[in-house]
């Protein structure tokens, strides 16, 4: 479904030489600029040799007149119009291929992108040895990157990368004890179905599973269930391959301390090698979709975090909508519910594909519609669909408003049952290329839960709403118990502390430069009122894997205390200069994350 990491050889990769653009003319075969100078001239030619008497004047301007026609004849034949120009806006002209060795890496959304003629792909754990070895002899950076699936491109940087994907060995798999051993560089998927015939599974999941098992650790990230932790308490012991001392396996047994602040180390404490996880009896689930509003999810709220193993809300802004997802395990008496959806797939998506037609007539009214078009829209998903009507007019509220309310009919034409493996049911289709940050803040506990969490979303929605914000849908909610990892964002000595996950997105459903600019310019306006108006006062705090740098040294300094009263940064600053004294592991972003301490 989706691809992951961006690797491109350079050389077939082409870079704009110059910063503006030439306005072409859809009515002419030459670009505007040069039909002027030729109409220019040409005028110029014709006086000259009417009130002149000096034939070298008239072949002087004759000359120039040559000259432009030349020009605009090669610039035609050079860059050619397709029949359907007219309705194109013009492109960057783009030259000369960058050099053979240097490669292009980018994260899966496009939003953050590297160029590096370093970039290591190790097939062993004796090789993995040898490039640390060699890098940090040399105090050359390779950063750890895994799939490249962090919207903030974490793990990228230019001054070199190593990425372990060919490392995707399961090791060892202990059914009596429930764990497999495995390489780092294993993907979610592979490594479910790689134990499947074991009968065991991984006991939660992240919305996709293209993730490589060091990665998806390392940053903390996390599924669903208030009673399921995030998925760095899934590791029993790691093997680190570290600049300063070599090879070392840390667990609970052996060194502790560092294994907990390993476990979630954001790779600057050593390139995962190998990672043992806890895992537990594959099993069916249910999953339950019903659509609700706050009010309704204000009453059952306690009930609802505590009887489901899993759940999640999706909230549609500018509606009153709730979508309510719940998981449980099959029952061993009763089975599978016996369910039949009162609506087709075709029914729930027919307004959606209706408003399409109608929203394409009054953006597209040049594009005339036809039985083939028809077809290919009927064969598109609901998050396709979606993302072609933004992209029509994706910073338009009203427009917004109206597919996030075809959002909320396909929602409630969708209610159900569906029924499978827990890899199949928790997962959940994102949509295409966005702009995303998480946060996660405290809910109290299980057995208490503050409300917090719901008071969050209530006042954010009145920011959209009051800020004329064109927001999307969905904001996604979801809930883990808490993490023994200082550095996870659900980090908390208390066992029945729950935190609440809150998602904010922005689609870029265009390859349009202009209009991804100004797409992501609106996101940061929105990530930045949300900031500025409910972090503080919920005690939230920003994925790792979203986590953006601001640009103002002011804006960062305020980022770098906050950071301070909620992470033992000094301990985690102390370990990286153990581990890894020469900062190969680093890259710009951890750097100003947590500059060094004042006092080593």
């Amino acid at each position: 479904m989706l691809v992951s990491l961006s690797l491109r050889r350079s050389l077939h990769s082409l870079r704009p030489r110059h910063r503006h653009l030439i306005v072409l003319s859809p009515s002419s075969a030459v670009p505007r600029a040069f039909c002027s100078d030729a109409a220019a001239a040409a005028a110029a030619a014709a006086g000259t040799a009417t009130t002149s008497s000096s034939s070298s004047e008239v072949r002087k301007y004759l000359g120039y007149t040559a000259l432009v026609l030349f020009c605009g004849a090669a610039t035609y034949y050079s860059f050619p119009f397709s029949d359907n120009a007219k309705h194109k806006k013009a492109q960057l002209f783009r030259y000369a291929p960058l050099p053979e060795d240097l490669h292009t890496v980018s994260n899966w959304s496009g939003t953050h992108e590297v160029q590096t003629r370093v970039f290591h792909q190790p097939e062993s754990l004796a090789q993995l040895e040898e490039v640390v070895r060699e890098a940090d002899a040399k105090r050359g950076r390779i950063r750890p990157v895994g799939s490249g699936l962090s919207p903030n491109g974490i793990g990228l940087s230019r001054a070199g990368m190593v990425n372990v994907a060919l490392m995707d060995r399961v090791l060892e798999v202990d059914k009596e004890r429930k764990t497999v051993r495995v390489e780092a560089g294993i993907r979610v998927q592979q490594l479910v179905d790689g134990i499947k015939e074991h009968g065991l599974t991984l006991q939660n999941f992240a919305s996709i599973r293209e993730q490589q098992i060091g990665g998806i650790v390392q940053v903390g990230a996390h599924g669903t269930g208030a009673r399921l932790p995030p998925i760095d308490e899934q590791v029993t012991s790691m093997k680190l391959v570290t600049p300063a001392k070599g090879t070392i396996e840390v667990s609970k047994e052996k060194d502790p301390e560092l294994f907990y602040l390993a476990r979630c180390g954001l790779g600057a404490l050593g390139v995962v090698a190998e990672v043992t996880l806890q895992c537990v009896d594959r099993q069916e689930l249910v999953e339950h979709t019903t659509v609700s509003t706050m009010q309704e999810i204000k009453k059952n709220h306690k009930k609802l975090l505590s009887e489901n193993k899993h759940v999640k809300y999706l909230y549609i802004p500018y509606t009153d909508t709730v979508v309510v997802v719940t998981c449980n395990p099959v029952s061993k008496w009763k089975g599978p519910p016996k369910f039949k959806p009162k609506y087709t797939v075709d029914e729930a998506l027919q307004h959606v594909r209706q408003l399409y037609q109608e929203s394409l007539q009054k953006y597209r009214p040049e594009v005339k519609s036809s039985n083939d078009d028809e077809s290919d829209i009927n064969e598109l998903s609901f998050t396709e669909l979606r993302d072609k009507l933004l992209a029509l007019d994706p910073l338009n509220k009203d427009h917004v408003i109206k597919v996030n309310q075809a959002e909320a009919d396909f929602w409630k034409k969708s209610e159900g049952y569906r029924v499978g493996w827990s890899d199949e049911i928790l997962g959940f289709d994102c949509g295409g290329q966005q702009w995303v940050s998480e946060t996660c803040l405290p809910a109290g506990t299980l057995s208490k839960p503050s409300m917090k969490d719901l008071e969050y979303i209530e006042e954010l929605k009145r920011l959209i709403e009051k800020e004329d914000i064109p927001a999307p849908a969905p904001i996604e909610q979801r809930w883990t118990a808490r993490s023994k990892s200082p550095m996870s964002l659900a980090s908390s000595p208390a066992e029945d502390d729950i935190f609440s996950w809150v998602g904010i997105i922005m689609y870029l459903p265009t390859s349009d430069a202009r209009q991804r600019k100004e797409i992501t310019e609106e996101f940061f306006h929105y990530r930045r009122l949300t900031q500025e108006r409910l972090w503080d006062r919920y005690s939230a705090y920003e994925h790792w894997a979203k986590i953006e740098v601001p640009k103002d040294n002011e804006e960062l300094a305020a980022l770098q205390a906050r950071l301070r009263k909620r992470f033992p940064v000094d301990a985690y600053n102390k370990a990286r200069r153990e581990l890894d004294p020469n900062k190969i592991l680093c890259n710009n972003k951890l750097e100003k994350l947590f500059p060094p301490s004042e006092s080593p």
